[in-house]
């Protein structure tokens, strides 16, 4: 059964949260690391409904989703929390293009790239520890109701 979370969530809040999440250090033109404060807001994106700034300095133009994984993807902040929820926990990705009102392949595509930033973020080298637990690991292997 597929609910219709989308319709729950606030886009203002979303878009707070994606800030704090993807610019923690305030949102910055990516071509000259100036601050908002010297852009200006000259329009909004239609389907997303996100500001788009242009840079005083360089004249360079970004948003919210600039330098990320969603650069250049026409989602709402509320979708784009609930798709990185969705695949934090493992949903599937026809789940959870149904769920979104997106295409399957639109998902699939945005979950590879966030698995291969993830992927490209882990360290190289070994783990320090001579000994490693696996009891949370194996918690509930083998047991019978």
């Amino acid at each position: 059964m597929d609910f219709p979370i989308l319709d729950l969530i606030d886009n203002e809040l979303a878009t707070d949260w994606l800030l704090n999440h993807f610019h923690p250090h305030g949102l910055k033109c990516p071509h000259c690391e100036a601050g908002v404060g010297e852009a200006r807001c000259f329009r909004q994106t239609t389907t997303s409904q996100l500001p788009v700034y242009r840079c005083l300095l360089c004249d360079g133009i970004y948003n919210l989703y600039s330098s990320t994984v969603f650069q250049q993807k026409q989602l709402t902040p509320a979708q784009v929390v609930l798709l990185l929820r969705g695949i934090y926990q493992g949903e599937s990705s026809a789940q959870l293009a149904r769920e979104l009102g997106l295409s399957r392949p639109t998902v699939h595509c945005i979950r590879h790239a966030i698995q291969a930033n993830a992927q490209a973020m882990q360290p190289n080298s070994p783990v320090v520890d001579q000994q490693t637990e696996t009891d949370e690991m194996f918690q509930n292997a083998g047991e019978k109701k």
